[in-house]
């Protein structure tokens, strides 16, 4: 189609721009978004008010701009689409305080991996992320579970099925250990993966083994919930 390989890199710079800001920037300057998305004034500038249009972003009185209520309700039916909030941010709780590491559920979106519902550890040295922050499949517990539950083939994800959980040591991030274990729904169908997380010193083989226990009782609780049958 005539003018869409210039469609699709309009849409790339539009997401980069949303993407540009983080859960510590109320506001960015144009200055700030152009040098951020590698833009230049003139076509920040651009995008920005083709955003604003829809309300994804808000331009403020001093000149800058913020993120846009459309985002939130976009937000809200994403969520809504997997009703599991109720059931899954107190098991989450239940198990993060029962370990004392950072619990999280991860799906599978395209070729990576969203954190869809977290709670963080109360503990002053912890692994924290956000809500909808996307990392690869390939690396991490929780990438590799649902990568082994979702038919990946090879010796690591055939040894994954078997065991029905894995538990890496700095495999994506070398400060970094977590342990995961699948969540299935609709009996079979695989939901995505439950997963601890922490630093890589408190990861012992007795630490592993004791959050395994806690895992694996909370995936079974919340696979029942969503009418999915536990491996």
């Amino acid at each position: 189609m005539p003018g869409n390989s210039s469609g699709v890199v309009a849409v790339e710079r539009a997401v980069s721009l949303l993407e540009a800001f983080s859960e510590l920037d109320y506001s960015l300057t144009l200055g700030e978004l152009a040098r951020r998305t590698e833009l230049d004034k003139s076509t920040a500038l651009r995008i920005a008010r083709s955003l604003a249009k829809s309300s994804m972003l808000i331009r403020n009185d001093d000149g800058s701009w913020r993120l846009g209520p459309k985002l939130v309700r976009l937000g809200a039916l994403y969520q809504s689409t997997f009703k599991s909030s109720a059931v899954v941010e107190p098991l989450l709780a239940e198990i993060s305080d029962a370990s004392g590491e950072s619990a999280a559920i991860y799906v599978k979106e395209g070729d990576v991996r969203v954190c869809l519902h977290r709670h963080d550890s109360t503990q002053s040295i912890r692994h924290t992320a956000r809500i909808g922050d996307t990392l690869p499949l390939d690396r991490g517990a929780p990438g590799r579970i649902i990568l082994a539950f979702s038919g990946a083939s090879g010796a690591i994800y055939d040894e994954i099925r078997q065991r029905g959980f894995y538990a890496t040591q700095g495999e994506r991030d070398p400060q970094v250990a977590s342990i995961a274990v699948p969540v299935f729904r609709d009996g079979h169908k695989l939901f995505g993966s439950m997963a601890l997380t922490g630093p890589t010193p408190r990861f012992t083989q007795e630490a592993i083994a004791k959050n395994l226990q806690i895992l694996q009782v909370a995936a079974q609780k919340l696979t029942a919930a969503m009418g999915g049958d536990p491996v």
